[in-house]
Formats: structure tokens, C-alpha cells, sequence
């Protein structure tokens, strides 16, 4: 309490804008790692505060995905801790599904995060000891700005908290519609355009295919390498297959063997303009962070021309683009499947556990606990079970903690009780 009393003594404006001291962990997030750390504290029997800026749990499943999105890897590799999938759920989730899940977790659980609350800066204020972290929540047309003073702070807010839209030549001059892949719901809208991708990751490739769906005509900018691997290989899971072999494999064998498995489902794919990075699959997601594509049929369009690959993109202008390879596309529409990227360096004031990129600079598995009682999680580059193991560490070191000082605490109550009666 005296540090409290520190923290009020040091800002003369500490009682002229709303505040709360949180017995436990404020979270900031509520997407699926913010919910996996505030369950497993549950378990503990450590309260906390979710803050989300968003009128929802999810907001990135349930605002920005598209239609036909289904989970990449089979559910047991999705689900979140204490919680599983609902057995009648199929092999892949679809994303609705997904959502219901996530939905149904937080009941569960009793996790009410405070909504419309967006994080402006958190800092940790050595004097006192606390983190203080100020938000401004949204109510209506009206704005109030709040702050949270609390020992612990758990940054739960990932890797794709804002969208990346690149600065290309001339796009703004294009004239024709250009989205990014998180407005982009399905191909319906496009029938019988030529709609260039920009981008082709695990979005690119299934917008492209949903595009093909509906009688439009992508074609895909493939600016580097890219893995592509089949989601299954002879009815199993490609990632199941890889975890099972890493068992007993060292990693490089186990990246040669999946090459050869998917070059016999896919064929040669890369005389169709998709190149190889030299180094393999799983050694360039453990390395570098970035994820091979899943294949569910985008490959094949590829084949038949239905997707067009292209090289990089030079400059845009009116209905048109040039490649860098000096060719020139008519188009109708863009798509930009870019991806995103962290957003905590404009909000979190510390540089010694996240670095400029909004990642922890610690490699995984060591990126989840930082100095004064700062947590991350999320940022694993793993996926589901990547958050939910950094959400079982981070809850059962705070729950440590916090039963060791609650013992004290009862301990010292029961002897200041025993003082009071032997004076009587």
C-alpha cells in the first residue's frame, strides 16, 4: 500500500481522472491468447482485467476474416486450454464455428472483458512498483479516458493486430477498388473481374481460389519463395504428420522427407512461378517465423491456369499495373493479402523485453516473461498452441506468486488475531 501512496505523491494529477487499483493482471487483448492467460488464471484463482479495444471477443476472427476461412490445422492443435472443441465439431473448423467456440470458452470460464477500451500507453513506474496503463473508453459519441494501476501486465495483443498496406507507385491513382485481405468476405462481388492479389501467404492463395470460384480472374503477385505444402498427405494432417515424425527425426530430415511427400501429392509446382527457399518448411518457421502456405485446392488452379502467377509489382496506373518484369496487366479490382503486424510499440513504453518489430527479442520458448512483472503472449509465431502455452506458463508463474503472498497474508492475519486475544 505505501507504494501506492508513492505512486499518488509523485503525479499531482493522479485524482483528477478516473482510476482503479487491479488486484491481479490487467490483460490487453481478448482474442484467443487474452482468453487462454485469463482462463488459466481462473484456474489459479488469480482475478484480472481484460481490456479489448473492440465491442467484441475476437475482433480479428469475427471482423476480419472471409467467408470460407476454415482452421488450417485440425482442431486438437487449436483448441485452448481446459477447454476442448465440441466433439460433433468437424476435423477443420470453419471460422463461424471457430467464433462459437472462443464464445462458449469465455462463459465458461466467467471472463467479461471491458470493451471499447482502447490501450494508449502502459508504462511501469519504478518508484511505486505498479504498471499504469491508460485507456480511453468509448461510450457513444463520448470519450473518457481511464487509467489501471497493477503489478502485473500480460500483452495478449499478437502478431496481426494491424493490417500491413504497403506503399506501392501510383495505387492511389489505380481508380479501380483496392481492399486489404481483412475486408475481403468472399469473390461474389468480383464475378468476371481481373482482380489482382497481392501477396501469397495462406490468405493470398485462398482468396485467389475463392476468387476462381466465382468466375473472376486472379492473378497472384509472388514477389519471393514460398513453401507449399498439401494440408493433408494420404488422409493426414500435414502439421500432424510433421509433429509425429519430429518425435523421432532430427528437424532437417523431417523437412526433406515433407518435401518429397508433397512434391508426390502436388507435383513440380515450381515451373509455375512458386520457387523453393533454400532452407526448409519447418527450419524457416522456427528460424525466421514464416509459415509454409497449406494447400486446399489453390495449387491445382495454379496448374490449370485458372490463377495466373506474376512476379513482383513495379507501379501502378489508371486500370493497370506493370510487373517488374516489364509486363503490363489490365485489372479491374486488388486485393491486398499483405498480412499484419504487431502494434505494441505504440502503445507499450519499454524496450528492453519487445523490440522495434512489436515482438519479444527473447527466441521462443523464452519470449513470455519479461522484467516487473511483464508478460507476453501470442507472439510465439506457433499459432493456437503457441498462445496456449505461454498462457499456461504466464498464469501458473503469476498464480505462484500470488498463493505464496496470499499465505503470507493469512498467515500474518492469524497472528495478529492471536496477539489481539492474549491481550485480553
Amino acid at each position: 500500500m505505501k507504494n501506492l501512496f508513492r505512486l499518488v505523491d509523485q503525479d499531482q494529477d493522479f485524482f483528477q481522472r478516473k482510476w482503479t487499483l487491479v488486484n491481479g493482471p490487467v490483460i490487453v487483448g481478448a482474442g484467443p491468447s487474452g482468453l487462454a492467460t485469463a482462463a488459466c488464471l481462473r484456474e489459479q484463482g488469480v482475478p484480472f482485467v481484460v481490456l479489448e479495444r473492440a465491442e467484441c471477443i475476437a475482433s480479428l476472427w469475427q471482423k476480419r476474416t472471409y467467408d470460407r476461412l476454415k482452421l488450417h490445422l485440425p482442431k486438437q492443435f487449436c483448441q485452448l486450454p481446459k477447454l476442448p472443441f465440441p466433439e460433433d465439431f468437424p476435423e477443420y473448423p470453419t471460422g463461424r464455428q471457430f467464433i462459437e467456440y472462443l464464445e462458449s470458452y469465455a462463459k465458461h470460464f466467467d471472463i467479461n472483458p471491458k470493451f471499447n477500451e482502447c490501450v494508449q500507453s502502459a508504462r511501469y513506474d519504478e518508484t511505486s512498483g505498479f504498471w499504469r496503463v491508460k485507456t480511453v473508453v468509448t461510450s457513444g459519441s463520448k470519450k473518457i479516458e481511464f487509467e489501471y494501476i497493477c503489478r502485473w501486465l500480460v500483452v495478449a495483443t499478437g502478431e496481426n493486430a494491424e493490417r500491413v498496406v504497403p506503399d506501392i507507385e501510383g495505387l492511389a491513382h489505380f481508380g479501380g477498388e483496392v481492399i486489404h485481405s481483412s475486408e475481403y468476405k468472399s469473390g461474389e462481388k468480383f464475378q468476371g473481374q481481373k482482380v489482382l492479389v497481392v501477396g501469397c501467404g495462406n490468405s493470398g492463395m485462398e482468396v485467389s481460389l475463392d476468387l476462381c470460384n466465382y468466375n473472376a480472374s486472379p492473378s497472384m503477385v509472388v514477389r519471393s519463395s514460398v513453401h507449399v505444402l498439401p494440408r493433408e498427405i494420404f488422409g493426414k494432417s500435414t502439421f500432424e504428420l510433421a509433429v509425429l515424425m519430429l518425435k523421432w527425426l532430427p528437424l532437417w530430415l523431417v523437412d526433406k522427407l515433407m518435401l518429397i511427400l508433397a512434391w508426390l501429392v502436388l507435383g513440380n509446382i515450381e515451373k509455375y512461378g512458386l520457387k523453393k527457399p533454400s532452407m526448409g518448411p519447418l527450419e524457416l518457421k522456427n528460424t525466421k517465423g514464416k509459415t509454409p502456405v497449406l494447400d486446399i485446392g489453390a495449387s491445382e488452379k495454379i496448374r490449370s491456369g485458372d490463377i495466373n502467377v506474376v512476379p513482383g509489382i513495379k507501379r501502378f496506373s489508371r486500370g493497370q499495373v506493370e510487373l517488374v518484369n516489364g509486363e503490363k496487366l489490365d485489372i479491374d479490382s486488388v486485393v491486398l493479402a499483405t498480412g499484419y503486424r504487431s502494434n505494441v510499440p505504440s502503445w507499450l513504453e519499454e524496450g528492453e523485453f519487445f523490440s522495434k518489430n512489436g515482438f519479444p527479442k527473447a527466441p521462443f520458448p523464452h519470449g513470455w516473461k519479461g522484467n516487473a512483472g511483464l508478460y507476453a503472449v501470442g507472439f510465439t509465431r506457433r499459432g493456437l498452441s503457441g498462445a496456449s502455452s505461454d498462457a499456461m506458463r504466464i498464469a501458473q508463474d503469476i498464480g505462484n506468486v500470488w498463493k505464496e503472498e496470499t499465505k503470507q497474508q493469512t498467515k500474518r492475519t492469524i497472528a495478529c488475531h492471536r496477539r489481539c486475544i492474549s491481550q485480553f
